[in-house]
């Protein structure tokens, strides 16, 4: 028998409320639903007529301090990675468990795992999705697995009835509510939950079937100081075409140095939306995601280094659908960008506080990091459109605002920078092993536009609708017979 769903009961008002005020009731300071607190604003207020001041009264000048400006945040931003990198590749800064360890602990030694599975609108991978949950290495009676499906996608609820494998998997309707995003989802299912430790999985995921068992070995291991494992992502479709290959390679980066050098560092780790487990305990103390924040999982990583909370990379992958389609890229992109800058604008509203609790390490990944990736994103097409100009024109007035000491640190951020970025792909294609994935790694400038497109959809969002969850579509890998319409996730 497979147990039933979760109908609406009269307790789903209480959990749905409770999905959407937890974070904003235990730590309003650190919630999305508002995006500028009435400092900011004010502070934002004077910053625009200050610079509308200095532009008409010295318009020159102030382009100048500008455009330093910008270029001291490229070169810091470059900087970092750079560090991180090397950080990473000095000694190994993942976690591992062998399948000998993960195997050797008695199934009644293993803790309850709980893993939410939010889902919208995926009728055609949900019986994919019940094959991969099947193949994990973990008991089923100390498997505690939410289906969490919205009330109004009956197609999806239908196809997830049809294909339940067992009472460890249950199918929960999260009633509607603004706002309508996978954060909120999981907090709803996070009041159902019966784990000791609990993990996120995609509706498209494949996780390595042992991840469970090396997750639970790992914390075992590690101590009460870590309370949260971020597994490896990856993609099983990297070869689908260009756009798949740029992706694949611009994750293997983030995975296996950009974070670990994070680790290695003693810094804030932004996690991944998935495969990143946590000490269920730890997870509600904290009042778990925040439902108004698009990259819930970048928030939570910055959230549980101001606690002084340590977080590890798990080496486990997990294989998820990587995008193919380049609308369908864009939209998801913007998002995490919009998350990041927006977690950047939470962290920051008392940076006083944050440079207390993060440290100065800390502060550095906030500023340069989780900030500096969609704002690099965003200004490189001013950047190239000003190159490209003075290439093709030479008007004066570029050369006039470029006359500066920084420009010599501009041309080092372009040739060097550039260089360094392509490079890091490159070390990425080694990694892997993929030399076949050479030529995406040397052609990857047209990936950074793809970027900056994402970046300026980004920042629109922001300050038109903030808390819009853009719905990724899945399944583009399938055959044309089996994929799904566009959709759209609305709040």
């Amino acid at each position: 028998m497979t147990a039933p769903p979760d109908e609406l009961d009269p307790g789903s008002d209480i959990r749905l409320a409770r999905s959407i005020h937890g974070l904003r009731e235990l730590w309003p300071d650190q919630s999305a639903h508002v995006v500028l607190t009435r400092l900011q604003r004010a502070l934002l207020v004077v910053a625009v007529l200050a610079l509308a001041l200095a532009l008409v009264l010295w318009t020159v000048g102030t382009l100048q301090v500008l455009i330093a400006a910008i270029t001291v945040l490229y070169a810091g931003a470059i900087t970092f990675r750079i560090a991180l990198v090397w950080a990473a590749n000095r000694r190994e800064h993942r976690v591992r468990v062998s399948e000998e360890e993960a195997r050797a602990v008695a199934d009644d030694d293993l803790p309850v795992y709980t893993v939410l599975v939010p889902a919208y609108r995926e009728p055609q991978v949900i019986g994919l999705l019940m094959e991969h949950l099947a193949a994990l290495e973990y008991p089923a009676a100390k498997l505690d697995v939410q289906l969490l499906l919205e009330a109004d996608d009956q197609e999806t609820i239908a196809a997830a009835r049809a294909a339940l494998p067992g009472p460890h998997v249950r199918l929960v309707v999260v009633p509607p509510a603004h706002p309508r995003t996978k954060p909120k989802a999981c907090n709803y299912g996070l009041q159902l939950a019966r784990g000791d430790l609990v993990t996120i999985y995609d509706a498209e995921d494949r996780p390595d079937p042992l991840q469970l068992r090396r997750a639970a070995v790992a914390f075992d291991r590690l101590g009460p100081d870590y309370v949260c494992l971020q597994a490896e992502l990856g993609y099983f479709n990297s070869d689908q075409n260009r756009i798949t290959r740029w992706f694949t390679l611009d994750y293997a980066t983030w995975f296996r140095s950009l974070l670990p050098g994070l680790v290695a560092l003693g810094m804030p780790i932004p996690l991944g939306g998935t495969s990143n487990h946590l000490r269920m305990a730890t997870l509600r103390r904290l009042g778990a995601w925040d439902p108004f924040n698009v990259t819930e999982d970048a928030d939570l990583g910055i959230r549980l280094a101001r606690l002084g909370y340590r977080v590890g990379v798990l080496d486990s992958v997990t294989l998820e659908e990587a995008n193919s389609d380049f609308i369908n890229w864009v939209k998801q992109r913007s998002r995490w960008y919009k998350g990041y800058l927006l977690t950047w604008l939470i962290h920051m509203r008392s940076p006083w506080r944050s440079a207390r609790q993060l440290t100065w390490r800390g502060l550095l990944c906030l500023n340069l990091f989780v900030a500096g990736t969609p704002l690099t994103a965003l200004l490189n097409t001013v950047f190239w459109a000003m190159t490209a100009l003075w290439f093709v024109a030479r008007p004066p007035f570029v050369q006039t605002l470029f006359d500066t000491p920084f420009y010599y640190v501009g041309l080092v951020c372009l040739v060097f920078g550039n260089a360094v970025v392509i490079y890091l792909n490159v070390l990425a294609v080694h990694q892997m092993s993929r030399p076949d994935l050479l030529m995406t790694a040397l052609l990857s400038p047209v990936y950074w536009m793809m970027a900056s497109i994402a970046g300026a959809k980004a920042a629109l969002q922001l300050v038109f609708n903030p808390s819009y969850w853009e719905k990724t579509t899945h399944g583009l890998h399938l055959p044309a017979a089996r994929r799904p319409g566009e959709q759209v996730h609305a709040d």
